[in-house]
């Protein structure tokens, strides 16, 4: 198997005219795109990347992350994707922890990674595609090289393209290793799966810093050699005007986008009829929105799933007539799922357990952290932390999450996170931190508070202070002041009986 840039330079030699990417009123063709990497790769050798090193990309999704993400690949080394609406913490530990030298940004992040490059000594040059370039970075089209005959050979399937961080249960965010190999054999067999094809196009609308939004809507349309219309932030008609101006026919999104879509009143105006496939993921899809989706724009709604250390999809639903409502479908093509119990065994058919999957698209590891890889992958199989069963056909269900992570628009949410930030107010005694069910979300984040004797704080107050440290997806939306938080015997706050009140 070949790297991602090598697979970009094949599709570009086979079709080098075809469009690969549409952006507002511009149209990128694959030679076009084939070359700007190289290009791009050449500046990034003389700021000193080589193999092994990280480049973070503090980029919505635009141009600019396809050009810089497989630039650095070029170069052997790892592109670090981070979500812009990070607080500056979280941002500033990611590239400690990854150790990136270069970061970039658009004209909207600059003033972030700007000042992101100064508080971190690892970063050495900031990167910004913009019309005006502020003082202290380096203008993108500087970066830019007419001559890319010193670059290296391109790495090796093995080697690893990607650090996709992804929060723990803990606290802080874990580096997934992905190789070149793990997200190509996962593009493949995923394309094989739904049958996707080069005369698609791709709505690219779920972020590229999330592993769903750049294998499915980056990788498998550079390996198909189908084109990918980039929208920076989902809008329920400026998408619909994207999917008729660019004939999209590939729809990948969260359920929240979804119920978004299902809720709009009267008749939609752009002719959608190029529409022929969506596939929601990172959340629970709501049954009801199916029947809605599929008759209101005339389409075929499938619901598949994954964790970013998979690459991240381990199973989707093939077709409208072999789907089950209900079902994440069965495993990909070449992958390999059991359900097993807390002692490792495999469970019986139909009995609950949790999701572990096999195949060439499980993550090397976590970034300089042994202990948690152990723990993850085990006897080479990922224990994905999510409960399910599997039917007698194969179809694999979603239960439950064994640990307390909310899914908020398809983005994880660790509650610790968010009861560490609260905790750090003097009135606060304890708090824990569930997610209650929304239907345009999927889930929001809810806080219960204990306050300490003679304490007053006020919900404002609180959500103020979250929004100072944390992105704006993580701020709790209601807040709840309880006498007594409930307790186990032993003191465990019982956040299950926090939950049952949502239900």
């Amino acid at each position: 198997m070949d790297s991602i840039p090598v697979v970009l330079q094949q599709t570009a030699a086979r079709v080098p005219e075809r469009p690969a990417i549409f952006f507002g009123d511009q149209t990128i063709s694959y030679a076009q795109l084939a070359g700007t990497v190289e290009r791009v790769a050449a500046g990034l050798a003389d700021l000193g990347v080589g193999p092994g090193d990280r480049v973070a990309l503090l980029l919505p999704n635009c141009p600019q992350f396809v050009y810089a993400s497989v630039a650095a690949a070029r170069l052997g080394a790892m592109s670090v994707p981070m979500n812009p609406i990070l607080a500056p913490e979280e941002v500033a530990y990611i590239l400690e922890d990854s150790g990136a030298r270069v970061v970039f940004a658009v004209e909207k992040t600059a003033p972030l990674a700007l000042a992101m490059a100064q508080r971190c000594e690892c970063v050495e040059h900031c990167v910004v595609a913009a019309e005006e370039i502020p003082e202290g970075a380096l203008d993108f089209r500087a970066l830019l090289r007419e001559d890319t005959s010193g670059l290296p050979e391109p790495p090796g399937a093995e080697e690893v393209a990607v650090l996709q961080y992804t929060s723990g249960t803990t606290g802080h965010p874990k580096g997934a290793m992905l190789t070149h190999a793990n997200l190509l054999s996962n593009a493949a067999a995923s394309a094989e799966a739904v049958q996707m094809n080069e005369r698609d196009v791709f709505l690219a609308v779920l972020p590229l810093f999330h592993v769903f939004g750049a294998t499915v809507t980056m990788i498998i349309p550079i390996t198909l050699g189908a084109a990918s219309a980039h929208i920076p932030r989902f809008e329920p008609l400026p998408t619909l005007q994207t999917i008729e101006r660019a004939g999209v026919s590939i729809f990948c999104g969260v359920p929240s986008m979804f119920a978004v879509l299902a809720a709009l009143k009267g008749q939609h105006g752009p002719d959608l009829s190029t529409l022929r496939l969506c596939i929601s993921g990172g959340a629970a899809l709501p049954r009801e929105l199916t029947p809605i989706i599929e008759e209101r724009y005339e389409t075929t709604l499938l619901e598949g799933y994954g964790p970013t250390e998979a690459s991240p999809v381990i199973s989707v639903n093939r077709t409208r007539e072999s789907r089950k409502i209900g079902s994440v479908g069965p495993p990909l093509p070449g992958v390999e799922v059991q359900i097993r119990d807390e002692s490792g065994a495999e469970v019986k058919t139909g009995e609950i357990g949790e999701i572990c999957a096999r195949g060439p698209n499980i993550m090397r590891g976590y970034w300089q952290d042994p202990e948690k890889t152990a723990g993850t992958i085990r006897d080479g199989w990922l224990y994905t932390g999510d409960l399910g069963h599997v039917d007698a056909d194969g179809y694999i269900y979603i239960v439950d999450r064994k640990t307390d992570m909310i899914i908020v628009g398809g983005l994880n949410v660790y509650p610790r996170e968010v009861e560490d930030v609260i905790r750090l107010l003097p009135a606060v005694r304890d708090v824990a931190v569930v997610g209650s069910s929304s239907r345009l979300r999927g889930e929001t984040v809810s806080a219960f508070i204990e306050l300490s004797e003679g304490g007053s704080l006020g919900e404002g107050e609180i959500i103020e202070h979250c929004s100072e440290h944390l992105a704006r997806y993580k701020v709790p939306r209601t807040i709840h002041f309880m006498h007594e938080l409930p307790r186990s015997a032993t003191g465990k706050v019982l956040k299950r009986e926090l939950r049952a009140r949502f239900k």
